[in-house]
């Protein structure tokens, strides 16, 4: 038996732990609700439920456990600060109780850093050295690497482009600012954006709909819908203003774009290109390679196993 660390994802529905090999091969994995409305005690002991099922499925123990938690957070020194979707999380000893329970060491991550990390070392910008990953989901998150290491900054806060200001006059944001890219560019920016247009596009199919929801805006506007296109090219415009002024600051090789609401790529992506070439400087945005992600879900638990390999085990994974 290969050794292997077992690596979790903490989501606002599900809670998801696997064992990873050091090829980052996910040997089993396991998953349960996210426990709600209580200390991390809960959480703890539905993580240490899974961790036991995957370590009876795999008949060893695992070296380390590292796990993506959708928080902002300092990942050197284990202190969450915030948890949006999970906030009753917000300030507890996860960290220390998860090793206290599974008796392992712990190492915690930003889900969006994770996921940058695991598209790094496996996926869609494992040939590059410097990458921003950016995932458009209920939020926007994102994770930045730059000479193959991510960028934490002092705070643990560095990354976290959802909240950059694209529109100072637009929508309160979560975070306390105006007009942040999750406002535009997110899964509930796209329904939001899709009702404010309603009187703009009386004829829209998506008039009247209940229950709407970002992927009904996506196939509305696959299938040409004017009032749908329209919010996937202001999507598109304002992530493309973002990323322009990142491309001019950090002169990434690669920006992987992933999660949820980047389905609506093919709407999107034309209006985002034509933004990066009105705004950033030409040699790094024709350097920059614009790409899907290619993990999927699992980046934030394949980047989470890397970490525990690297950080706990004599002999850490390979990656650029």
């Amino acid at each position: 038996m290969d050794d292997f660390v077992l690596a979790g994802d903490l989501g606002g529905t599900n809670l998801r732990i696997a064992a990873v090999d050091r090829q980052g091969r996910l040997l089993y994995r396991a998953e349960a609700a996210t426990p709600r409305y209580s200390d991390e005690t809960r959480v703890v002991e539905a993580a240490f439920g899974l961790a036991e099922e995957c370590k009876e499925q795999i008949g060893a123990d695992p070296l380390a456990f590292g796990f993506a938690i959708p928080a902002i957070m300092d990942a050197a020194e284990g202190r969450i600060f915030s948890l949006p979707n999970l906030p009753e999380l917000a300030g507890t000893p996860l960290g220390a109780s998860l090793q206290a329970k599974l008796g392992l060491d712990v190492v915690l991550e930003n889900d969006a850093n994770a996921a940058a990390i695991g598209e790094h070392w496996l996926g869609a910008s494992s040939e590059f050295s410097s990458s921003i990953f950016v995932t458009l989901g209920t939020g926007v998150g994102g994770g930045i690497i730059l000479d193959g290491k991510p960028l934490r900054g002092p705070d643990g806060t560095a990354g976290e482009i959802g909240h950059m200001c694209v529109e100072p006059l637009g929508p309160p944001c979560g975070c306390g600012s105006h007009g942040c890219l999750e406002q535009f560019a997110s899964a509930t920016a796209i329904v939001r954006m899709a009702h404010e247009l309603k009187s703009e596009f009386p004829d829209s199919k998506i008039i009247g709909a209940s229950g709407l929801t970002a992927l009904d805006v996506f196939r509305s506007g696959i299938d040409g819908d004017p009032l749908c296109r329209e919010v996937f090219r202001r999507a598109g415009m304002y992530l493309g203003i973002l990323l322009a002024g990142l491309i001019n600051a950090l002169n990434p090789e690669a920006i992987v774009i992933g999660g949820g609401a980047a389905d609506g790529w093919d709407l999107f992506i034309g209006p985002l290109r034509a933004e990066i070439a009105k705004r950033a400087f030409h040699e790094p945005a024709e350097r920059a390679r614009i790409l899907r992600a290619s993990l999927g879900s699992d980046a934030g638990i394949i980047g989470a196993a890397y970490l525990a390999f690297s950080r706990f085990t004599a002999h850490s994974v390979n990656v650029n």
